[in-house]
């Protein structure tokens, strides 16, 4: 997921000062869109229309935050007639190559974590088959020295040394047992889990734990018994896959495994986003007649949504 990026000092910038708290929310809202559609610091002029008004835009261009048409920065792209482009916007994000490039490289790093895990699971399936093979041998060997124990009466137990247990045998314990091998970079909890299993967590939330692990998205599961059901509740109204990719498009290649509180709270949002309709759908929704001072509002708005379905944003 791309970044607009912000330097801690624009607070102080002469042209944030000079563009004005209101232009320079349009400014942020346009410069996220255009890192979210990697358009390179494009902005479409019916998406300013929808985020702000001309005259907000016309203070970003007076400010040199942004440039129009017809502009002389070398540093900057050319926009369409009607349209912007934010200064110096590949200065200081990447471009639409660099971040095609990361998640690239991103989905393949997370096949062979998958590759590896499925790997590691059918060695393990491996070595608990040849266990039990060889306990069934040990079983045969054992018949097969006591049928001919008469042959070997030279070797008696007693002469050699073996008339008693010894410590290791397990009727005197040692007092200090040494603890078995232990990873370092794994916790405790996590070593002793079995795949795909989540402590304390409710049988209805498998799936979305499993969906999470395969791709590659690990989530501490540190949660109440309400919280896990106010998540399966979201499962139940939007469905594992739409969690799933909430999760993979806000988490950055190799960023820490955050806890899954932190993903209900985000995930909670769903509920407040109301629901797209059909793509190519012909119904227009009932809408009252606006006041007069309202038209403009809504025809800018319709015509935003027109061309973002138009580019295949809907």
């Amino acid at each position: 997921m791309p970044w607009f990026k912000v330097d801690d000092t624009a607070h102080t910038h002469p042209k944030i000062i000079k563009a004005g708290n209101a232009a320079l929310g349009l400014w942020l809202r346009a410069g996220a869109y255009a890192a979210q559609h990697l358009t390179e610091g494009a902005v479409p002029g019916v998406v300013v229309q929808l985020y702000g008004t001309a005259p907000q835009a016309r203070k970003l261009v007076a400010a040199g935050l942004w440039h129009e048409h017809g502009h002389t920065c070398p540093r900057c792209a050319q926009p369409a007639a009607g349209d912007y482009v934010v200064h110096d916007f590949l200065v200081y994000n990447p471009t639409r190559a660099k971040v095609q490039s990361d998640r690239e490289a991103a989905a393949k790093r997370q096949q062979r974590a998958r590759e590896q895990a499925t790997a590691r699971r059918n060695r393990r399936g491996n070595v608990a088959d040849s266990s039990a093979n060889a306990d069934r041998f040990t079983g045969e060997s054992s018949a097969e020295n006591f049928e001919s124990a008469p042959e070997n009466g030279a070797f008696l137990d007693e002469t050699a040394g073996q008339a008693g247990s010894s410590r290791s045998d397990g009727v005197t314990p040692s007092r200090s047992p040494r603890p078995g091998p232990t990873r370092p970079d794994v916790p405790p909890t996590e070593v002793q889990q079995q795949p795909r299993t989540r402590a304390g967590v409710i049988p209805e939330l498998a799936p979305l734990a499993d969906a999470l692990a395969d791709a590659g998205c690990a989530l501490r599961w540190q949660l109440g018994l309400g919280e896990q059901r106010d998540v399966w509740r979201l499962v139940q109204a939007h469905g594992v896959p739409t969690l799933v990719d909430v999760v993979t498009r806000r988490t950055a290649p190799g960023e820490e495994p955050k806890p899954a509180r932190y993903w209900l709270r985000v995930w909670s949002d769903l509920d407040r986003v109301p629901a797209a309709a059909p793509h190519g759908s012909n119904v227009v929704p009932f809408r009252p007649a606006a006041p007069a001072a309202l038209t403009s509002h809504t025809d800018n708005l319709a015509a935003g949504l027109a061309l973002l379905e138009k580019e295949g944003f809907s």
